[in-house]
């Protein structure tokens, strides 16, 4: 059967410039432009000299966006050669093509792959991948002109979901006296800022002196303080050692209107985390703590405390650093009381310079694990980031899954009521951070918020992705405003 005349005419295209360059074939919806694409195509692109993409019409049945902007995305990505719209089958353009490779993700190395009957009438070679896992965040995000402001909105994807700014200024309002309890650990952060001296003349050590030391509140502490600057009525349950740092963050909690209830473990001290920064740029991290697991004695004081409390809250956030504030038999018997309330449930477990198990939150209304901690809950460090959050959501029962991508932005997975699974990415609105730390944080309490009062996943992940992008133009983790992120959601001059 004859190919459409539009693979006609890019076949054409293609025979004319060929001439002993190897071809590369990649086929799929490309719903979205996310990461995992990009490591994807980077790698095809690698194998030869033209990259060849069809993008399936709307035909297809995983398709759920328009196939012109879905081919006007691909289009626009630097490293691709020709792409057209595939009305055709993958099989019958590739015995026209004559490629070289075709690439498939991972995933579908063990399916039924149509592409590998044609590639033997053909001789050229199937091969799977997701890319590679370790490319930086400067590699795969998108290329965005810098503009003065450091803070940019991106309309289209308001566009897209239907929403536009005063739907989402109409959600703070509605966050506005949410009743939320918040558990996990508390930390400090403290920054030593240094002066460089120079190098020392008997070892290769960096000499530095201090100039002056700032404290922040942390962890489970800087969330619960998040959620009260945005509005609502939020109380905190957590241990502390007995020391002064214990001191800072129970002043800290006070300033910031959290109200907390706090238990005492000897056992341990208040976990602190010094950097050392010069130039507003981290030199090293000293971490002080211990990570064993509060005693039983501690639990069931928690779930008594929790539960006196639990009929009279609208959400329950779990915030787990994984220094043993959360043991596993407290947060399911916590999570099963609030499903049986019909109180919505958020996790987030955070696996930076520790180990943690984002899964072990179950049917959660949000998770929001970096790439690393997915990839860590999944044992999958092959796997596409569209597959890894799919397969987050089949393992945990998790309504919506957003996958934290640092300077990439964010991508978003969510099942609807007919267990249809969507993605999209909203890209960095920061994009000349002065500290990263605490932009998960943000983004984590404003989208937990915003889903518990009424948002659909789409509108939440804006607003957090404001919220983060607010955060990491300061340093330090500090609270946001309900008002100063109402500002910059109202702010019309800087959109793309």
């Amino acid at each position: 059967m004859p190919l459409n005349n539009h693979a006609q005419e890019v076949l054409a295209r293609i025979e004319q410039e060929r001439k002993g360059k190897r071809v590369v074939f990649v086929s799929g919806n490309f719903n979205i432009i996310h990461p995992g694409h990009l490591r994807l195509l980077s790698f095809a692109k690698d194998l030869g000299d033209i990259l060849v993409i069809g993008v399936l019409s709307d035909s297809s049945p995983s398709a759920y966006i328009a196939e012109s902007l879905r081919l006007e995305g691909v289009r626009a990505l630097s490293i691709v050669d020709h792409a057209f719209l595939l009305y055709d089958t993958p099989s019958d353009f590739i015995l026209e093509l004559r490629p070289d490779f075709v690439i498939k993700g991972k995933e579908h190395e063990e399916a039924v792959n149509p592409e590998a009957a044609a590639l033997e009438k053909t001789g050229g070679q199937l091969l799977f991948t997701s890319g590679n896992v370790s490319l930086s965040a400067n590699d795969l995000a998108l290329n965005i002109e810098s503009t003065l402001r450091p803070i940019i909105k991106p309309t289209d994807f308001m566009a897209h979901h239907s929403f536009n700014s005063d739907t989402l200024d109409t959600c703070l309002d509605r966050m506005h006296g949410l009743r939320v309890c918040v558990l996990g650990d508390i930390i400090v952060d403290e920054y030593v800022t240094c002066d460089p001296l120079g190098m020392s003349q008997e070892d290769p050590t960096i000499v530095v002196t201090p100039v002056c030391v700032d404290r922040f509140l942390g962890g489970a502490g800087i969330v619960a303080a998040h959620v009260a600057g945005l509005g609502a009525d939020v109380r905190l349950f957590s241990v502390l050692g007995h020391d002064d740092v214990a001191d800072f963050a129970r002043q800290a909690l006070h300033k910031y209107d959290v109200k907390p209830d706090l238990q005492i473990d000897i056992t341990r001290p208040t976990t602190l985390k010094q950097r050392f920064r010069c130039f507003q740029k981290t030199m090293l991290r000293v971490n002080h703590l211990r990570q064993h697991a509060i005693s039983q004695e501690l639990i069931q004081t928690f779930f008594r405390r929790v539960m006196s409390v639990l009929d009279e809250i609208d959400l329950l956030v779990f915030s787990d650093f994984n220094y043993g504030c959360l043991p596993p038999q407290l947060v399911n018997v916590l999570t099963e009381e609030a499903r049986q309330r019909n109180i919505p449930v958020v996790g987030d477990s955070q696996s930076s310079s520790q180990m943690g198990d984002i899964s072990r939150f179950r049917n959660t209304l949000l998770l929001t694990p970096t790439e690393r901690e997915a990839r860590l809950a999944l044992h999958d460090f092959e796997s596409g980031l569209v597959v890894l959050a799919s397969n987050l959501i089949k393992k945990t029962g998790a309504k919506n899954v957003v996958i934290t991508l640092g300077e990439a932005g964010v991508l978003i997975h969510t099942a609807d009521q007919a267990e249809t699974i969507k993605t999209d990415r909203l890209p960095a609105m920061n994009t000349t951070p002065s500290d990263t730390a605490g932009a998960g944080d943000s983004f984590y309490a404003t989208a937990s918020l915003a889903l518990a009062s009424g948002s659909d996943i789409w509108q939440a992940s804006y607003l957090g992705s404001l919220a983060a992008a607010l955060q990491v133009s300061r340093v330090g983790n500090t609270p946001l405003s309900l008002a100063e992120l109402r500002s910059e959601l109202l702010n019309e001059k800087y959109t793309i």
